[in-house]
């Protein structure tokens, strides 16, 4: 099982499935083999639309970004 966090206080944005990694892993730039953490805003989840992404995927991260210009995100694997 693989949990999405807000860095900013650490909250808990939501479950998601290996392929829904996957695809965050394959849409936005990692700094390092290791990274866990991504910086999105508006304009990134609407290019997660435009590339088929999950739309199950786009809305939590909509929903967790809410009316923030941006935000950055981690993932953890249990």
């Amino acid at each position: 099982m693989i949990t999405l966090f807000d860095v900013k206080g650490d909250a808990k944005i939501g479950e998601i499935t290996q392929e829904q990694l996957q695809f965050l892993i394959d849409q936005l730039v990692e700094e390092h083999e290791e990274d866990q953490d991504y910086y999105i805003n508006p304009s990134t989840l609407d290019m997660f639309e435009e590339a088929g992404g999950n739309a199950e995927l786009v809305s939590m991260l909509r929903s967790a970004l809410g009316d923030r210009e941006d935000m950055d995100i981690r993932w953890e694997e249990a």
